[in-house]
């Protein structure tokens, strides 16, 4: 539950375009500080953009075009040309996440060394801890210096979120993170942000319906590169929207 509406990401006027195409269209949201907001709707809805956005992974798209603004607390994440340290403060996981081709160890230590931290106690540190919280420390303690791309795909997804914690991130942006893996881990993982969002804010695009109303504090319905609705769960998957064709994707009558 959201105790406190603080904005931790305001979105302002956003428009994304790829070429003629807007993906994105005059696009005005608020994120508030340590919630779950989930984000739902059919493919091509911009979801993915979005999220793109927020960490500014579109600046490796020549062919994408932003307008409008994006705050982080009170900060335009524009500001800076360099975005390195954004991408420290807002981490992504993408959809079907593998290992990086080295040790589980050395997965988890990536960001941090190259960030220039030396220290061989805080790295293990670092591992222990971002391990743990991924639930994960547990199945590969005795093997950290095992190749990460041997681990089943459920644990090379939670690699990957420990991968994300590993430079203390702000915001979480997760895309489909459950899209190839079985139903026991993803109620680990599901586990792991209800944890997670005591201490960071979790921005999570989802196909799966019941995942956004088990997960989510709040829920966006886009369409079409627009929200249609956005509500506290305990509104919107009951039937107090602004839009029928939110109702209607939630019932299954398109997708």
């Amino acid at each position: 539950m959201v105790t406190k509406m603080i904005k931790k990401i305001e979105i302002k006027n956003l428009t994304v375009n790829y070429g003629t195409k807007d993906v994105i269209s005059n696009l005005n949201l608020d994120i508030y500080q340590n919630e779950i907001l989930a984000v739902i709707g059919p493919a091509n809805s911009g979801k993915s953009s979005l999220l793109k956005c927020l960490n500014r992974m579109q600046d490796f798209n020549p062919s994408a075009r932003i307008s409008g603004d994006i705050l982080m607390d009170g900060e335009s994440i524009f500001k800076d040309e360099d975005s390195t340290f954004l991408r420290r403060r807002i981490g992504m996981v993408s959809p079907l996440p593998v290992g990086l081709p080295m040790s589980i160890k050395e997965n988890v230590t990536y960001a941090p060394r190259m960030a220039g931290c030396k220290d061989a106690q805080e790295l293990d540190f670092i591992v222990e801890d971002c391990l743990k919280k991924a639930a994960l420390w547990d199945e590969v303690k005795d093997r950290l210096d095992s190749l990460a791309t041997k681990l089943s795909g459920g644990q090379q997804q939670r690699l990957t979120i420990a991968r994300a914690l590993s430079h203390h991130p702000e915001v979480l942006c997760l895309d489909e993170f459950s899209i190839a893996i079985d139903p026991v881990t993803t109620m680990k993982i599901e586990s792991v942000l209800s944890e997670l969002k005591k201490s960071i804010t979790i921005v999570m695009v989802t196909n799966v319906i019941n995942q956004a109303k088990r997960l989510g504090d709040r829920t966006a319905m886009m369409l079409n590169g627009k929200i249609l609705d956005i509500d506290r769960n305990e509104n919107l998957f009951h039937g107090q929207v602004n839009d029928l064709r939110t109702k209607q994707y939630i019932e299954g009558f398109f997708g």
